[in-house]
């Protein structure tokens, strides 16, 4: 990897975006982060992040529609999209890999894990089978 791994937060719940900026930021990443999903799309088409974390429920459009958004673009559809939940919804979940996420995490979660999980779809071009792999070495 060139440089440091660029990610997008978009997350209206402070202390939550706070917590995962600290443990990205300490795992050498550069973070933004938007409190909004109108800001997140901003962002998104005006940068280049390698990763984005997209909560599900945000104000202003789901994080669903987002990630659809996203992925119908040719700017933005190589970027692997981690989704963030206060839920288990399977549904949810399932709909959410269908758009093209390559992960699915429900809150609370650990911090290790957490950057662990997301610099490992970096790495792998977010191709989940290669990130399988990966940890069951």
């Amino acid at each position: 990897m060139k440089g440091k791994t660029k990610i997008l937060i978009v997350e209206n719940d402070t202390p939550v975006a706070m917590m995962m900026v600290n443990v990205l930021t300490q795992a050498q990443c550069d973070v933004l982060v938007a409190p909004s999903g109108t800001k997140g799309l901003e962002l998104a088409r005006e940068n280049k992040f390698d990763l984005i974390v997209l909560a599900v429920d945000l104000p202003d459009i789901s994080g669903l529609e987002i990630c659809n958004e996203l992925k119908q673009s040719h700017l933005t559809r190589h970027i692997p999209i981690v989704f963030l939940s206060g839920r288990p919804c399977e549904e949810e979940r399932r709909r959410s890999l269908e758009l093209g996420a390559v992960d699915y995490i429900v809150k609370p979660f650990d911090t290790a894990d957490f950057a662990l999980r997301l610099l490992s779809y970096v790495k792998t071009g977010n191709d989940p089978i290669a990130v399988a792999e990966s940890t069951e070495t």
